[in-house]
C-alpha cells in the first residue's frame, strides 16, 4: 500500500512557501463595493486597456522591470504592499516557475477625477519544477485597482482562489468556503475529496492566516496529519475586527497533492 507520506515534507514546505498567496493578480476585483455609473468595458479610454494589456505582457514574460513601469512610485495596496516590497515579493513567486500567463478581463470602469478606477478579473497559469516534481498553478483573483496618469497606484483585492497541484494523480476537490464573512461569525470549511480513498493514506492539514504584506516574504512551514475522512472539516470563528483571511488546506495522496487558498474578507457591517 503506498501511503500519503510519499510526497516529500520539504517540498510541501517549498509550495506552500511560494504559493500562498498567488503574487499577484495585477489586477483586482469588486467584492462587495460597487462602482457608481461603471461603464462597459467596450467604452473604456485606450489608454486604460493598453495599460491592462501591457501588465499582463509583461507579467507572463517576468519582466520585473517592465511590470514596475506599470505602478505608481506611491503605489499601495490592501494587503499592505508598496511599490517598494512588491518587486522582491514577486520575484520569489516567480522563482519557481518556469512558465506563468497572465490573462485579464476589465469588467467595468469609471473616471473620478484623475483617475480612472477599473473593476477586472485575473487568470493566472504556471508550471515549473521543484525537488524534481512538476507543479500546476491555477489562479483567479477579482480587484478593483486605480489608474493615475496610466499607472497603478491603489489596488483592493476582493475575491481571491489559488489551487496548485503536484504528481501524476493529485486529489481532485470540491471547496466550500465564503467569500466574505461578518466579525465574530463562526463559518465552516470544508475541503472534500471527491474519489474514493482507495488503499491510500489521506494526509493533510488546514491553515488560517491573517493577509499581511510581510506573508508574501516569509510564509509558514506547515506539518501535515494523517486524516481519518476524506477531506478536511474545519468550523472557523472570525477575529473580532475586521482583516482579510488567507484560509488554505493540503491534501496529499499517494503520490498526488493539491494545495488550494482561499481569501475570506472579515467585515464589520452585514453580509450582502
Amino acid at each position: 500500500m503506498r501511503t500519503a507520506k510519499t510526497l516529500p515534507t520539504p517540498l510541501i514546505r517549498k509550495l506552500v512557501n511560494w504559493s500562498v498567496p498567488v503574487l499577484l493578480s495585477f489586477s483586482l476585483t469588486l467584492g462587495t463595493q460597487s462602482l457608481l455609473r461603471a461603464e462597459s468595458p467596450n467604452t473604456a479610454p485606450a489608454e486604460l486597456k493598453a495599460a491592462i494589456t501591457q501588465l499582463d505582457t509583461a507579467a507572463s514574460q517576468k519582466a520585473i522591470d517592465k511590470v514596475m513601469k506599470s505602478y505608481s512610485p506611491d503605489f499601495t495596496n490592501s494587503d499592505g504592499l508598496t511599490y517598494k516590497n512588491l518587486a522582491p515579493a514577486l520575484k520569489v513567486f516567480w522563482d519557481h516557475y518556469d512558465q506563468i500567463k497572465y490573462t485579464t478581463t476589465l469588467e467595468s470602469w469609471q473616471k473620478k477625477g484623475d483617475r480612472l478606477i477599473a473593476q477586472t478579473v485575473t487568470n493566472i497559469q504556471g508550471t515549473g519544477k521543484m525537488k524534481g516534481r512538476m507543479i500546476t498553478l491555477n489562479g483567479k483573483i477579482r480587484s478593483l485597482q486605480q489608474f493615475k496618469n496610466n499607472k497603478i497606484i491603489h489596488q483592493d483585492i476582493q475575491v481571491e482562489r489559488i489551487e496548485i497541484t503536484s504528481g501524476k494523480n493529485p486529489p481532485r476537490i470540491e471547496v466550500r468556503l465564503p467569500n466574505q464573512v461578518k466579525v465574530n461569525q463562526q463559518f465552516d470549511f470544508d475541503v472534500i475529496l471527491k474519489d474514493p480513498l482507495g488503499d491510500d493514506l489521506l494526509a493533510g492539514i488546514a491553515l488560517n492566516e491573517k493577509v499581511e504584506a510581510d506573508r508574501y516574504l516569509d510564509p509558514k512551514s506547515p506539518e501535515l496529519e494523517i486524516l481519518s475522512a476524506g477531506g478536511i472539516f474545519k468550523r472557523v470563528t472570525a477575529p473580532s475586527t475586521p482583516q482579510d483571511h488567507w484560509l488554505s488546506a493540503i491534501l496529499v495522496q499517494g503520490d498526488g497533492m493539491v494545495l488550494v487558498t482561499q481569501r475570506v474578507q472579515v467585515i464589520s457591517n452585514p453580509v450582502k
